[in-house]
């Protein structure tokens, strides 16, 4: 693989065609896999296990631990996105998780993100940077991001400007394709409402018994 193939930034189809990957999920131009184990201890050994594959390849994820879980995040700072360098992590990544007995659990991973409906987002966009401590995002114009990880992303949603209060702020969850329609029918059965599916499975418009609304987002449909 040249130097110059491995700078190609890879839209989530052409990650989802790619063998070997199947503990893996693309959500917002990021790989993101986790991992189930029996205890702390055996998750704690995987960790070690990605650390040192990550120094030898000279390429180094987002590691998250927990008892008996670890989350595993990779993307190229350099082009701001997944590039092959990522799919030869990922499934270096998934030989260690399968020699060390550890449990794929690619239905589980997510990302939350936040949206904020306004008429003019340049006016209001600088407030939220500073209260949150947030950055541009280097995926997208209009988006503000959290440098360490810690927040959800906020972008801003074009809308016409209200006379009338209401609904600014909603959140949109990003889930793996197969798991979307099991969100959604969940959050009918509890009482939530669909309020459009007219561009699913790109997402889906719900609102809670209060009308307040929520999307259920993937990549399909997208060009990123």
């Amino acid at each position: 693989m040249s130097a110059a193939e491995d700078r190609v930034r890879l839209t989530s189809a052409q990650v989802a065609d790619e063998p070997g990957l199947d503990d893996w999920r693309m959500l917002f131009a990021k790989l993101h896999a986790s991992f189930r184990t029996d205890d702390f201890a055996s998750a704690l050994r995987l960790v070690d296990a990605i650390g040192a594959v990550a120094e030898e390849m000279d390429h180094h994820p987002d590691v998250e631990l927990g008892w008996g879980r670890v989350r595993v995040v990779s993307w190229s700072h350099d082009v701001a996105g997944v590039t092959a360098r990522d799919l030869r992590l990922a499934r270096r990544v998934s030989g260690l998780a399968a020699e060390q007995g550890a449990r794929p659990d690619p239905g589980s991973v997510q990302v939350l993100e936040l949206a904020l409906d306004t008429a003019d987002a340049a006016r209001v966009a600088p407030f939220w940077r500073a209260v949150l401590g947030l950055g541009d995002s280097p995926f997208h114009e209009g988006e503000l991001v959290d440098p360490d990880g810690s927040l959800p992303t906020l972008w801003f949603q074009d809308t016409e400007e209200h006379a009338v209060p209401r609904q600014r702020f909603h959140l949109d969850i990003r889930v793996p394709p197969e798991v979307a329609e099991e969100r959604v029918a969940a959050a009918l059965a509890a009482g939530g409402t669909l309020e459009s599916d007219a561009d699913a499975p790109t997402y889906w418009v719900l609102a809670d018994p209060d009308g307040n609304h929520a999307c259920v987002t993937t990549w399909l449909g997208r060009s990123h």
